[in-house]
């Protein structure tokens, strides 16, 4: 009570208390405390919290001690939160979601075979640890189960949630997820993209899945669309899922924390980092980290070499570096000819291996190129979202199919579990969080390989380049996480005699590559 009357000195606490400033009086009510019964797991859940220290506190036999609270607007949350964290009062959002009688309960359970993790149990005991649900951030490595920790908070939650994912491709696999480990009906289970626009009854309990971009977006709507954002925006949900949580601070995304309400707020992400200062506001938007887990400790994970491949520009090349555009550049560097033969290289090794393989380029004229020339697919921003599908489920399941060009769309929520090596043509800058997310695209669980790495990370540069420094920033960023690193000097080092037939070998065709990016519009240098 006493520190209820503390944070009311703050102007901005008292501006937003339901009832206006004047109101002096708190409601009481007792505090309850059940056992959770969390699903997945052997017994509830309750061996692994006792073990961190959270055990369950039993209701019955034990006196309920007195809680004091006052109402604020809902429009001052954030508001009030930002203020908490500024006087040293960080505000912990939890969810007394066995006693809510007033929201419908959604018919959900996992399925028989849904059995967790270890470290997922862990990353969820602190999340339902004081027999409520606690907001907060979970962060797993990619390909750590992130989606079955999420699915199994919101079969434990049993109320309406709401799913924000980065892609509509990301919104089709959240589904997909959902009805394949919950007893979940089809019926109950909506999206909102811009192909689909279904709606529901909002008396009902359902899970509704949708992207930051659908519902951050701005500009005009579709009468249609217009009317899913109002129930969306007019819903009590009991649990919101933040797939990807560490692009909600973006000013289009953290709209989609601030129109909707929720009683409880999960984040999800493999990457706490951003290149700018807003990470921080995620602890106010979403609430504290509850739980990281160190993929040097986990033995579900892929075990990958991470190889950077020094690539010399040719004289030509080099020289029409010097005298370019900064902009120009960059398409110089990412066009080396050298870097080319290295690629190339690179995949007819690893699919003569078998193995499968995603080729990165943040440039578009780049990845069209090289897709093209080599007479690969390629998938990038303008692919529509249908075929977008069907060529990530062919590259998935066929065995001959084992090369995929990808923009930086691939860099959140492409569900590819078989993808054991990634090689980076281009990429943003010295951006960390990229290079994480990308390298998450491989760390999927894969079968014992004969050597003691079983995945792949190349990530090939040009020397003497811009390029250089960036990529020795997102080198340091992989080493001080603890994966092994190592630097091929040459691409003559990488080849060795086995060089026959690459393309862009020959000078002639060195000098008709140079005279194509000259070409190029300087725009389509950029990213």
């Amino acid at each position: 009570k006493e520190m209820l009357q503390e944070l009311l000195q703050s102007e901005h606490i008292r501006k937003s208390r339901k009832g206006g400033v004047g109101s002096t009086e708190f409601l009481e009510d007792s505090a309850h405390y059940d056992k959770i019964q969390l699903q997945g797991t052997k017994d509830g859940g309750a061996t692994q919290r006792e073990a961190m220290g959270l055990a369950d506190v039993e209701s019955s036999g034990t006196e309920h001690s007195k809680v004091y609270q006052f109402e604020i607007e809902p429009s001052m949350v954030q508001t009030v939160r930002k203020t908490c964290r500024d006087l040293g009062f960080p505000m912990l959002e939890e969810y007394d979601f066995r006693h809510d009688h007033l929201t419908p309960n959604l018919k959900i359970n996992l399925k028989p075979f849904a059995q967790i993790r270890p470290y997922q149990e862990k990353s969820l005991a602190k999340m339902f640890g004081h027999s409520r649900a606690r907001s907060g951030i979970i962060v797993l490595p990619c390909g750590a189960g992130k989606t079955l920790v999420g699915i199994t908070a919101a079969a434990t939650i049993a109320k309406s949630t709401l799913v924000f994912a980065t892609t509509a491709v990301a919104v089709t696999q959240w589904k997909r997820q959902f009805l394949h480990w919950t007893s979940l009906s089809k019926k109950r289970v909506y999206m909102f993209t811009a192909d689909h626009k279904e709606r529901w009854d909002t008396k009902e309990a359902c899970v509704v899945i949708t992207s930051y971009n659908m519902v951050g977006h701005g500009g005009p709507r579709s009468r249609e669309a217009a009317e899913i954002m109002k129930l969306i925006e007019s819903q009590e949900w009991g649990l919101i899922l933040l797939d990807e949580v560490h692009v909600a601070p973006a000013k289009t995304f953290r709209k989609c924390v601030a129109s909707t309400h929720s009683r409880c707020k999960l984040g999800l992400t493999a990457t706490l980092v951003r290149e700018d200062t807003l990470i921080d506001d995620l602890f106010f938007l979403v609430g504290p980290k509850l739980y990281e887990a160190n993929w040097l400790t986990l033995q579900y994970i892929a075990t990958v070499e991470c190889i950077e491949v020094a690539c010399a520009m040719t004289p030509e090349f080099y020289h029409k570096y010097l005298e370019a555009s900064a902009r120009k550049q960059q398409l110089l560097y990412w066009m080396n000819p050298n870097k080319f033969r290295a690629c190339e290289y690179l995949i007819r090794k690893h699919e003569a291996r078998g193995d499968k393989v995603l080729v990165f380029s943040d440039c578009r004229f780049a990845l069209e190129k090289y897709a093209l020339t080599l007479k690969r697919s390629y998938l990038d921003g303008g692919t529509p979202n249908k075929e977008r599908l069907a060529l990530l489920e062919r590259f998935q399941s066929d065995d001959k199919f084992n090369t995929l060009f990808i923009s930086k769309v691939g860099d959140n929520s492409i569900d590819l579990p078989d993808v054991n090596v990634i090689i980076q043509i281009s990429s943003h800058y010295a951006a960390r969080r990229q290079e994480a997310q990308r390298l998450g695209r491989i760390l999927r669980p894969k079968k014992v390989s004969s050597t003691r790495f079983n995945a792949f990370f190349y990530t090939l540069i040009s020397k003497d380049t811009k390029e250089v420094f960036y990529a020795t920033k997102r080198q340091r960023f992989l080493v001080d996480q603890g994966y092994s690193f190592r630097i091929v000097p040459s691409v003559e080092a990488l080849i060795g005699n086995k060089g026959k037939g690459l393309r862009f070998s020959g000078k002639r065709e060195q000098m008709e590559l140079l005279a194509e990016v000259i070409a190029v519009d300087d725009l389509k240098a950029d990213e």
